[in-house]
């Protein structure tokens, strides 16, 4: 085997048969819902706010999954969670390393579904791409995640459990004892796997306030993006209750165009969009909102559409992340040539926005952007299925 060739690494590649189970899970509770929980198992009253306390960091701080070794509690209690809890993450089916560097995971999840996890090593910055949901409601003509039909919702859990189990793989969390590391191999988070966030906003919402937690994995705010293609309602929101930065999968400067690469554009377009942006909570020159534009050959990518996309966001501090088209079997576009994607940057550059070209990831493990599909849905449509479904046959 080449040393360029991709790793395959399966863990579990057939569903594991688990014993019927009334515990609670801990991993996806909240203070509150944890707080309740330890109430509820018989922890007194008075000896509440810290036995919380000590529950918490021993689960979201240390990563501990064994109340065995929560050895700042007595036996007594470490055997009454035993007894009443469980500390579970999702199960890890395959991962998979790129060429670059890039992991891709493949979990399984309660009812045996799957979702898919990217790790993205950099130079200053660990990033994890997440799931929110199993498939996808939108059927963004250009995604290949958007090809699989949504399932359902993750849980808190679920989506917590992606951070975790990442963690556990980088083998990243602290040690009992030992000196103090900031180091961070995960130092970001980008909600931009599977599914639509603010259509499953309680869940994402409980499961990045846990992330953000400074007792537990204690990510900042600002180290946590959450890409939506634009659920106008829930956006204000999102800076109300989560008050992480915000990214929008934009992708085209006329609704005609939008309509058919991002079709929750019928209902809500872009101007409804850009206004409900203008007013988003935090906006300020120190937070952005991140515009994603998938540079599509004939589609999205001349000088005309660079020209309107910057008139169109006049007056939004924003950055707009150009992502060159990820390729996969069936589908009904092409990347953009280089030449046109560096004149579009350009134009976009000399208006005063920030135009990066993001370079794609982990391509030879189809864990670039647009590329996340369940293994087990991964049935190819033909061309012209996709290109029907996305309105684009003539």
């Amino acid at each position: 085997m080449s040393s360029s060739a991709p790793i395959t690494q399966d863990v579990m590649t057939i569903p594991r048969k688990l014993p019927d189970s009334d515990k609670t899970n801990l991993v996806g509770l909240t203070r509150d819902g944890m707080r309740t929980a330890l109430l509820e198992a018989g922890t007194p009253e008075k000896q509440i706010k810290m036995r919380l306390n000590q529950v918490w960091q021993w689960v979201y701080h240390w990563g501990v999954r064994d109340f065995a070794q929560m050895t700042n509690l007595s036996k007594d209690y470490r055997a009454l969670l035993a007894d009443r809890f469980e500390i579970s993450l999702p199960e890890v089916v395959s991962r998979q390393v790129s060429a670059d560097g890039t992991r891709k995971y493949l979990v399984r999840i309660a009812g045996g579904h799957e979702v898919e996890v990217v790790y993205i090593p950099e130079t200053d910055r660990g990033t994890l791409c997440i799931s929110s949901q199993v498939g996808c409601t939108l059927t963004c003509s250009f995604c290949h995640t958007g090809t699989q039909k949504l399932v359902r919702n993750l849980t808190a859990g679920e989506i917590v459990g992606q951070i975790m189990l990442a963690r556990d793989d980088l083998d990243e969390w602290p040690t009992p004892g030992a000196p103090k590391d900031e180091t961070r191999l995960l130092s970001n988070i980008v909600l931009m796997g599977m599914g639509e966030p603010l259509y499953n906003f309680d869940n994402v919402r409980d499961a990045m306030n846990i992330a953000m937690d400074g007792e537990g994995i204690a990510l900042s705010r600002r180290r946590i993006t959450l890409s939506t293609s634009g659920v106008v309602p829930e956006i204000a929101r999102c800076a109300e209750e989560i008050g992480c930065l915000m990214a929008v999968s934009f992708h085209a400067t006329t609704d005609a165009v939008r309509d058919k690469l991002v079709p929750i554009n019928k209902r809500w377009n872009i101007e409804s969009l850009l206004d409900a942006l203008r007013a988003y909570p935090r906006l300020s020159n120190s937070e952005r909102i991140t515009f994603e534009y998938v540079m599509l050959k004939d589609v999205n990518d001349s000088d005309a559409d660079a020209r309107r996309l910057v008139k169109l966001i006049q007056g939004i501090p924003a950055k707009i992340n150009l992502i060159p088209f990820n390729e996969w079997p069936g589908a009904p576009y092409e990347r953009s040539d280089w030449s046109r994607i560096e004149a579009f940057a350009d134009i976009v550059h000399k208006a005063g926005y920030a135009s990066p070209i993001r370079t794609p990831r982990g391509e030879d493990i189809m864990a670039a952007c647009g590329q996340l599909k369940s293994a087990t849905e991964r049935a190819r449509k033909s061309r012209r299925a996709i290109e029907a479904e996305a309105g684009l046959s003539s």
